[in-house]
């Protein structure tokens, strides 16, 4: 009897797995969707939004193959500068597709609220972003990033609206992580502003303060921030999850 339950109960376990990875097959979430499956679906994106894509792709890709062919056929041997010529098509091709994938997603998400978490969502391994930890009625809204670069909160909407909200934020989060310095972006296109479409590279490009050790310590500070008042609801985490594109183009 035992045997037989055992048998029943792997039986409905087998099943169980083979129903959640038939639903995540045809899921249109893209939280459910594999790595490979989001790079494919952001190439689709893309090319959709400029039909052009697919020919500069396999242009950057050729060039540099055609180009060391022709320098292997005067400079011995040739199968070294075809291989070469591969491997540096292989490298333009990759960099060709990261910066249009970008260029596509900021275009598709450009003005909607929500829209500077996807930016976040492309930083770099050693960064953490937390969506909408502050938003008003209005729809301004503040997100946060912890990195090397320190605690960084970026606000997005009325500029003066937003200018305020990210004052009372800096200073709530340097009590919080004990006086710690908090470095406050308003996004958007007017002067002192940053364009989304520069927001990954501008934290990106901050100094390196702190190491692993001292990133974690900070995001447990501010964990224990947020776990002292409600998290808002209704607003939206980024108008498109880009898990998937972020570790395609860690490699930039």
């Amino acid at each position: 009897m035992a045997s037989e339950k055992a048998k029943e109960l792997a039986r409905q376990q087998k099943a169980a797995v083979r129903a959640e990875k038939q639903r995540k097959k045809n899921s249109s979430d893209p939280r459910d969707w594999g790595q490979w499956r989001q790079i494919r679906e952001m190439y689709k994106l893309t090319a959709s939004q400029n039909p052009r894509f697919p020919w500069l792709l396999l242009g950057a890709f050729l060039a540099p193959i055609v180009v060391l062919t022709v320098v292997g056929l005067f400079v011995a041997p040739l199968a070294l500068w075809i291989l070469i010529g591969i491997s540096l098509g292989l490298v333009a091709a990759l960099m060709l597709f990261n910066r249009e994938i970008k260029r596509a997603t900021f275009s598709r998400v450009q003005g909607q609220t929500g829209s500077a978490q996807v930016a976040l969502e492309m930083l770099p391994k050693g960064w953490t972003s937390t969506p909408a930890i502050n938003a008003t009625r209005e729809l301004d809204v503040i997100h946060r990033a912890v990195g090397p670069g320190g605690l960084v909160l970026v606000g997005e909407g009325n500029p003066r609206r937003v200018r305020q909200l990210l004052a009372n934020e800096a200073k709530r989060h340097a009590t919080a992580a004990h006086n710690l310095t908090v470095l406050t972006i308003v996004m958007g296109e007017g002067e002192g502003e940053v364009p989304l479409t520069r927001l990954t590279d501008h934290i990106r490009k901050l100094p390196k303060k702190y190491d692993k050790a001292q990133v974690e310590d900070i995001n447990r500070r501010v964990r224990a921030l947020d776990s002292i008042r409600p998290r808002l609801g209704g607003v939206p985490r980024g108008p498109l999850n880009m898990r998937g594109a972020r570790k395609a183009m860690r490699g930039r």
